[in-house]
């Protein structure tokens, strides 16, 4: 296995070099850092980031039902089945959550944090597994540069803190195609994978399909069929011993399925595969559809900084694309990526899996002396790296002014501070120090969370509608109040107010919700407000006003204002 060096770099060795080189000094150094690696790059705003709408706050709010209903077979939102998803999320957020609990969290179930750790489990794990994949083309200092460019790109970074499927499903993934990437390596060896890699490669199979259904066979099944009509045989396959593997993922799925298609009467399948996913693969779903070439054109930005590196790859990729080690790698993103384009409905993070095998791609063209400013066009594919960054400043800044008139400074001055380092990067590529650019590059993206996440988000107050709104409800002098909402229907509003919040049609609903008796409060959206005033008129003496909130809706696009008016009860005696 060849590590990389010096000469093959264009490397002068100087103090980035030699810090990779220290680093990579053994497995557990290796390890060690990359998981400080992910500390930083996943930790600022996690606690502070609001329940993003609409898909994280739909499964914090689906975890949260079951842990007050005790079902956890059955997976709901308020009164709808939410049946398109498997289980494994909900259980690993449920579990998170009880954790909290039980350690004192207050009101531990409202908060979106802990439902976010099994996003920062499972992003952590996708990167030491990405070295561990890595492993099996590089030695120890390539494999570290590939899992760090791969756990500081930006797609991965969003995704390690938000409450969804994703950054599981990446670890999932990953594990399964990294020791497929050993029996294809290895071919011929008794044993290339050992008990290690058969439950790396079925574990993450069976875990995989819980956390969301056929995606890892997805991703798993089209390198292994792409490689055996490369090959054309399929006997590397053997060592997997796939019977027992089979029996495995069965053990390990099958109780929840036949559970839940006991108690939904087959209706779990009828909307997860019928109008779920052939909603995805037939049309734009949700309002998602991008023509074909998205997914690439999003590239550049979600796989900052890793992007302009795997794009001065390509060449050498073409060249080498016979060799084992890259007809895995092709074998791994290719198809994939072809299907994925091609299927209507698109989000950045669904080609997240085939990540782990750019960096490695990257590395590989690295080590082979690819990466070279002479070919043309290099340097100013390498100008990625500096700019964006330097476009997250001004886009932040501009939109910290726009929304709440306020510009703010640590965070911009903070993101100028990375992209000097990421010009550093680029500098080092003209020079033919490949090795350090790459390695400055993730230096950059170290800086960035922070800068967005940790320094700008939090002091966004337009963004955090809902947080806003639930604050007025916990200002009430009177305890559980029943609560409704006009014209705002945002998954994080239930989740910030509580299961039981009642969604309204009109101003007349509104005016009697706030008459049933109790502690009542309704939060009435502007585009609402003339219907609700004269509803409010009709009936005599209305409510009162208890606060107002004006922000923007990121998925709407749009400006909000409300206005919340509540019955308070005289408390008995005044």
């Amino acid at each position: 296995m060849t590590s990389l060096a010096d000469p093959a770099t264009g490397s002068a060795g100087g103090a980035p070099e030699r810090a990779l080189a220290a680093l990579s000094a053994s497995h557990l150094r290796a390890c060690a850092s990359l998981l400080l690696l992910c500390l930083v790059c996943f930790l600022p705003g996690f606690a502070s980031l609001q329940p993003m709408d609409r898909d994280e706050p739909r499964f914090a709010q689906a975890t949260k039902q079951m842990l007050e209903t005790g079902d956890l077979v059955d997976i709901r939102f308020q009164g709808e089945a939410r049946h398109k998803k498997p289980v494994g999320i909900y259980w690993a957020q449920a579990l998170a959550v009880s954790a909290g609990e039980a350690l004192g969290v207050p009101q531990a179930r409202r908060t979106i944090a802990l439902y976010r750790i099994p996003s920062l489990i499972g992003a952590s794990a996708a990167v030491l597994l990405a070295y561990w994949t890595a492993l099996a083309f590089l030695g120890r200092r390539g494999a570290l540069l590939a899992a760090a460019l791969f756990g500081a790109c930006l797609m991965l970074s969003a995704e390690a803190r938000l409450a969804k499927t994703d950054a599981l499903l990446c670890a999932c993934t990953t594990a399964t195609l990294g020791a497929l990437a050993r029996l294809w390596l290895r071919r011929g060896e008794a044993d290339p994978l050992g008990h290690g890699g058969r439950l790396a490669l079925w574990g993450g199979m069976a875990l995989g399909i819980l956390v969301k259904g056929p995606m890892v066979p997805f991703f798993a099944g089209l390198p292994a069929l792409a490689l055996c009509l490369h090959a054309r045989d399929w006997r590397w396959l053997r060592p997997a011993r796939p019977l027992p593997g089979l029996a495995l993922v069965v053990a390990v799925v099958a109780p929840w399925f036949l559970a839940i298609a006991w108690k939904s009467g087959g209706a779990f399948f009828a909307e997860a595969v019928g109008k779920d996913m052939m909603g995805k693969v037939g049309g734009g779903a949700e309002k998602h559809f991008a023509p074909p070439g998205a997914y690439l054109a999003a590239f550049f930005g979600t796989f900052w900084p890793g992007a302009a590196f795997a794009a001065l790859s390509v060449p050498f990729a073409w060249r080498a694309r016979r060799s084992d080690p890259v007809a895995f790698l092709l074998a791994w993103i290719v198809p994939a990526w072809i299907i994925l384009e091609l299927v209507p409905t698109k989000l950045p993070h669904y080609v997240l899996p085939l990540m782990p095998a750019v960096a490695i791609l990257a590395v590989l063209a690295l080590r082979e002396g690819a990466l070279t400013p002479q070919r043309r066009g290099a340097r100013w594919v390498a100008l990625l790296v500096p700019a964006i960054p330097a476009g997250l400043a001004i886009g932040l800044a501009v939109a910290a002014w726009r929304l709440d008139g306020a510009l703010p400074v640590a965070g911009p001055v903070l993101l100028l501070a990375a992209s000097a380092v990421a010009v550093l990067s680029w500098r080092s590529l003209s020079t033919g120090a490949a090795e350090r650019a790459m390695t400055l590059a993730v230096l950059a993206a170290l800086l960035v969370p922070g800068a967005v996440f940790g320094l700008t988000q939090a002091h966004l107050p337009a963004l955090k509608v809902s947080p806003r709104l639930a604050a007025l409800r916990d200002a009430l002098p009177c305890r559980d109040p029943l609560v409704a909402s006009l014209g705002y229907r945002e998954p994080s509003l239930v989740f910030l107010v509580g299961t039981d919040l009642a969604m309204l049609n009109d101003g007349p609903e509104a005016v009697a919700f706030l008459r049933g008796g109790g502690c009542r409060l309704v939060f009435v959206e502007s585009r609402f407000q003339v219907g609700y005033d004269a509803a409010a008129q009709a009936a005599g003496a209305g409510p009162r006003e208890v606060g107002t909130v004006s922000g923007f809706n990121i998925n709407g696009g749009r400006p909000l204002s409300f206005r919340a008016y509540a019955t308070i009860p005289e408390a008995p005696g005044r």
